[in-house]
């Protein structure tokens, strides 16, 4: 997917906050299409991780109760400016999105 995702790090003291915003349809599989009344079938981001200068930081299963273009903020300690913030979503279609910041 183009464009899946815009973040942003930014340190203040010692603690660096992550915002990012994932650009996905997170269709839940329970929605009907106005035109044919047909389900409009299940699209959602199933795990979401972030790394730090390729270490793992934070993970979560996600589901169909994230709303289209969910937005994520964390915030941790231990990186320094010019580290490398690099977000990865896989979808239920094994679909994938990556985002990567350097943290100013």
């Amino acid at each position: 997917m183009a464009d899946e995702m815009k973040i942003r790090a930014k340190l203040s003291g010692s603690t660096t906050t992550v915002k990012a915003i994932m650009y996905h349809p997170m269709e839940s599989g329970s929605r009907k299409d106005k035109e044919t009344g047909e389900l409009i079938p299940a699209h959602f981001i199933k795990e979401v991780k972030a790394e730090l200068n390729g270490e793992i930081i934070i993970s979560g299963d996600w589901g169909t109760g994230v709303s289209k273009n969910p937005y994520w903020s964390f915030e941790f300690d231990g990186a320094k400016a010019g580290d490398t913030v690099k977000i990865t979503w896989t979808d239920n279609l094994g679909e994938t999105g990556v985002g990567e910041a350097v943290i100013k």
